[in-house]
């Protein structure tokens, strides 16, 4: 095992510890839902979106525990989303990560009000920023620190909903009806139903440490690269994938009629796409005066994965 696959480890299990940390107690009236909850969140992952958000915090200088309630409130809506994903109505799987899905569980109705729970208690999470923010200084309130955190929950907001992933969704599920889809519109399916959450992810951490408007317009388009080209390359692996190691079957894509960057552009264009892409993510970062090499790293690994 590589130094930078050790740290990875150490890091996930930070974060999952950070997320426990914030998640309902399964009492009362309400248990059934708050069970229905964790059972979702606690199912795994690689935590990709508070890493990012976290090591985007530490490259701006971020030092303090603010970042903690964003970092677990990111995870909430990316995991609310694959619970929605699921459903019948939706995709319709039973498994996702080796273990049978919410709404097989737990009952379609319960895994509609549990997506509905982590959207709404992710924001109710964050909010505990402001708390921290507080305790790092009792006598005088940082007008600043507040001004950054309000500024965070926007940018979460925004990205979650009609404008970001949410809005990527409805576009996804209507490309879905037609016989054929431009560039434009996979590119924009792409950016909302993918890229928002990464953008969100690591304008946070760049917000709450303090960067300025600039470095957060950077750190934006370098999230948007990111999350662009892990999407190509995810269309890349369906073709070119080993079942084995993806854990799910390949040519999926091809199988269902849906229309990818490799079905409209070449695998060859498409290849090409995802490196001018991570070139151009990796050069934003190198050009801040923070340490980036494990972010780099970090996000080398994603785009270039091959499961």
């Amino acid at each position: 095992m590589s130094m930078f696959e050790e740290s990875m480890k150490e890091k996930v299990k930070e974060i999952e510890k950070i997320i426990s940390s914030f998640l309902p107690e399964e009492t009362g009236y309400q248990k059934i839902v708050v069970e229905a909850m964790n059972y979702s969140i606690l199912a795994g992952g690689k935590r990709l979106r508070p890493m990012l958000m976290n090591e985007t915090y530490r490259l701006f200088g971020g030092r303090g525990d603010e970042i903690q309630p964003f970092m677990a409130a990111i995870e909430m809506i990316h995991t609310y989303s694959l619970v929605h994903d699921d459903l019948p109505a939706m995709d319709n799987d039973e498994y996702r990560r080796g273990r049978k899905t919410t709404h097989v569980v737990y009952g379609e109705a319960n895994a509609v009000l549990a997506g509905d729970a982590l959207l709404n208690y992710a924001f109710e999470t964050a909010l505990k920023a402001f708390e921290i923010s507080e305790d790092l200084e009792p006598e005088k309130i940082n007008a600043m620190r507040e001004i950054s955190v309000a500024r965070a929950l926007k940018v979460l907001a925004e990205k979650a909903g009609i404008y970001g992933m949410i809005g990527g969704q409805t576009a996804d599920i209507a490309a879905e009806e037609k016989t054929s889809v431009t560039i434009e519109e996979l590119t924009f399916i792409h950016k909302y139903k993918t890229a928002a959450l990464v953008e969100a992810s690591m304008m946070i951490g760049a917000i709450l440490a303090g960067a300025s408007l600039n470095e957060v317009r950077k750190i934006e388009r370098c999230a948007y690269n990111v999350g662009l080209a892990f999407q190509i390359q995810d269309d890349i692996l369906d073709v070119t994938g080993n079942q084995e190691e993806l854990g799910k079957p390949i040519g999926s894509d091809e199988k269902n009629h849906k229309q990818t960057y490799v079905t409209l552009k070449g695998l060859e264009e498409a290849r090409m796409e995802v490196e001018r892409l991570s070139q151009e993510a990796m050069s934003i970062l190198e050009g801040f005066s923070g340490d980036s090499s494990f972010l780099c790293e970090l996000i080398h690994s994603l785009i270039y994965r091959t499961k």
